[in-house]
């Protein structure tokens, strides 16, 4: 009886920690973190693409020369397919390294990216 009651225990808190681990996540995506740095008048937004794209949502200032920067970091799914519409970019990654996109000066709106599959993307809204 005791066995079972341990191993029920373990699995509850593996279950807990799991829970508590996939919610700090999540939070990272949703562009928690400070991804977009001003030098010299110039906006760098830099994205990491493993295992979908990171943060997922982007909120920028439009009307500054603005450059993206698509970073990998051992990438070996299809968010190395890169394509942005709206720019007509359409370009696989490198697995490790950094690709620099211009994207000019933005006016405002949402830029859109995507894997070529579809099944990851991000936004960058230009205010």
């Amino acid at each position: 009886m005791k066995t079972a009651i341990s191993i029920i225990t373990a699995g509850l808190l593996i279950a807990l920690f799991i829970i508590l681990l996939n919610d700090a996540d999540s939070k990272e995506e949703v562009g928690s973190f400070d991804n977009i740095e001003i030098n010299d008048g110039v906006q760098y937004i830099t994205i990491l693409a493993k295992g979908g794209y990171s943060p997922s949502v982007t909120n920028a200032e439009s009307g500054i020369p603005t450059i993206l920067i698509m970073k990998t970091d051992n990438t070996y799914d299809c968010s190395l397919a890169l394509v942005i519409r709206s720019i007509n970019f359409q370009e696989m990654l490198e697995p490790n390294g950094e690709k620099v996109i211009d994207l000019g000066t933005p006016k405002p709106g949402t830029l859109r990216g995507l894997c070529s599959m579809g099944m990851y993307n991000f936004s960058i809204n230009f205010n």
